[in-house]
């Protein structure tokens, strides 16, 4: 799918010539998204409007964190992965990390996690609870195989400790040996890591940061969305995947408290 252009509202690496598929190459389009639970800055739940700025980046595959299945009132007990996959007519894969009993008889079970929309089938879903310390929030790695166009996928997407730096270098070395040598494989995520940090030096001794590989230049902030400040969202590849190009776009700033980053990849 070509993707969406690069204007006024977004920030963008132009393609080298190294990095440009040939015409005979196969690229997909992958975006990592934190939606809030489709709260934007403005305090407003519109699911359709985070639909929007998926649409608009051109991905064809969005890692999401922070999704809610019938979860609280804040999403309206919704199945936010379920509707974001009709919206699109595309596939979906969730990945629960907090799963509870439901609230009553004949209710489904209250989830919070991870979640995969794809424009290609889904052939097969895993998600993986990451080593959580007492009274921190249980992480996961969802990982799902996507039949992409002459290439099976392996698409991860995680969420790493908001508040713990041992927790988050203890689930970065888990996410490293669990995507082991997958290839082609992305991991995308929301890691609440910056660059510098040891959480994220282990994962790039292993793995490729796209926005690194398009030899990306300034900086690329995430969080907050409505004036960012800080990167903590990434897209990382297996070694043999090669990256065209690599923006966060403010399409929509307002849309959630992140910035989605979006790479356009040859797998």
């Amino acid at each position: 799918m070509t993707p969406h252009p690069v204007g006024k509202s977004s920030s963008a690496i132009a393609p080298t010539a190294a990095a440009t598929a040939a015409p005979s190459e196969t690229t997909v389009t992958v975006m990592s998204f934190n939606i809030h639970h489709g709260q934007g800055t403005d305090g407003v739940l519109d699911l359709e409007r985070i639909a929007r700025v998926i649409r608009a980046s051109g991905a064809d595959i969005a890692g999401l964190q922070e999704v809610d299945r019938n979860f609280a009132q804040r999403s309206n007990w919704t199945d936010q992965a379920a509707e974001l996959a009709e919206l699109f007519q595309w596939h979906a894969a969730y990945g629960a990390n907090i799963d509870l009993d439901p609230p009553g008889p004949r209710r489904p079970r209250i989830q919070y996690g991870n979640a995969v929309l794809s424009r290609y089938p889904i052939a097969r879903r895993e998600n993986t609870h990451l080593f959580r310390s007492p009274g921190e929030e249980q992480r996961g790695l969802l990982h799902v195989e996507i039949d992409v166009p002459d290439v099976p996928l392996q698409v991860y997407v995680t969420h790493l400790d908001a508040f713990s730096e041992t927790d988050r270098v203890q689930q970065a070395r888990q996410v490293v040996e669990l995507v082991g040598e997958n290839c082609p494989a992305v991991l995308l995520g929301d890691f609440n890591a910056h660059p510098q940090t040891p959480e994220i030096g282990i994962l790039r001794a292993t793995l490729t940061d796209t926005w690194t590989a398009a030899d990306g230049g300034g900086s690329l902030t995430t969080r907050h969305a409505d004036a960012p400040t800080a990167r903590i969202d990434y897209i990382f590849t297996s070694q043999r995947v090669r990256t065209a190009w690599t923006r966060f776009s403010t399409d929509d700033p307002a849309a959630s408290d992140h910035l989605p980053v979006v790479s356009r990849l040859v797998p």
